[in-house]
């Protein structure tokens, strides 16, 4: 068997490992996936109208549903730096080098795993919006694959991150800790509001982050509306996280196995 089948079946297993420890235990799940949608429910139904400017809490729903999915992905990889950090701290890590088993498989069925999990939270929480009012009439089928692809690689770009934050953490608790800033920065973009009302001084801070020009692209997608060069950026954004987060988790998955 090559080593190319090798790290398949190996990764394959670690992915079916990691699924069916979230499957056992979904109460992490759960609990990250209610952040998200406690923030829809209260600003939509609570902060709906006064956020809308006159337009409505339809136009309003319309708005925020796109920046709520994104922040799903950010509250789901928390769990996945928890995760590796857990199996860091229980050993489980250091019996897998032991095995006769493709040693990249170990981080590559967290992170796909992570993938999976993001994917699935960001359905649930889209079936939360859509019955909340949600609509995405002027999508085409074309934007709605741009969407789905540009959810898929935004969470692998957070994934790798969030491995990285688990593997350098020495607890479970501090891993947690470590990952909050993938849940805040998405309250700090034009997630809730458009950036042009906030102040001019902190404009820079909303704009010049990761989460502003995916949340931009997406709610385009969806909505049918122009993205300019958000798409770009976050393309750009993207493989830059995901190629910093990969070089980060690798060289600490090394540094450990001295």
């Amino acid at each position: 068997m090559s080593s190319l089948s090798l790290a398949v079946r190996d990764s394959s297993t670690m992915l079916r490992r990691n699924l069916l420890h979230a499957r056992r235990y979904p109460s992490l799940t759960l609990n990250l996936l209610l952040t998200p949608v406690m923030l829809l429910l209260l600003f939509v139904y609570v902060f709906g109208n006064a956020m809308s400017g006159g337009a409505g809490r339809s136009a309003y729903i319309a708005y925020i549903v796109p920046g709520i999915l994104l922040m799903t992905i950010g509250s789901t990889v928390v769990g996945t730096a928890v995760s590796v950090a857990t199996d860091m701290n229980e050993g489980i890590i250091a019996r897998f080098r032991t095995m006769a088993i493709h040693r990249s498989s170990i981080l590559v069925g967290h992170v796909i795993g992570s993938v999976v999990q993001s994917v699935m939270s960001v359905v649930v929480v889209g079936a939360v919006g859509v019955a909340i009012g949600f609509r995405s009439t002027d999508a085409t089928v074309l934007e709605w694959l741009a969407a789905f692809g540009l959810i898929v690689l935004f969470a692998l770009a957070l994934t790798w991150i969030a491995v990285g934050m688990g593997l350098a953490s020495p607890n479970a608790e501090a891993a947690s800790n470590n990952a909050t800033p993938l849940i805040i920065l998405p309250l700090i973009s034009s997630a809730f509001v458009p950036l042009h009302s906030m102040p001019g001084w902190f404009q820079p801070i909303a704009e010049y982050q990761p989460f502003t020009p995916a949340i931009e692209t997406l709610r385009g997608l969806l909505l049918g509306t122009g993205i300019g060069d958000n798409g770009w950026i976050t393309i750009a954004w993207s493989l830059g996280l995901s190629a910093l987060g990969y070089r980060w988790s690798k060289a600490q998955f090394d540094r450990d196995a001295k």
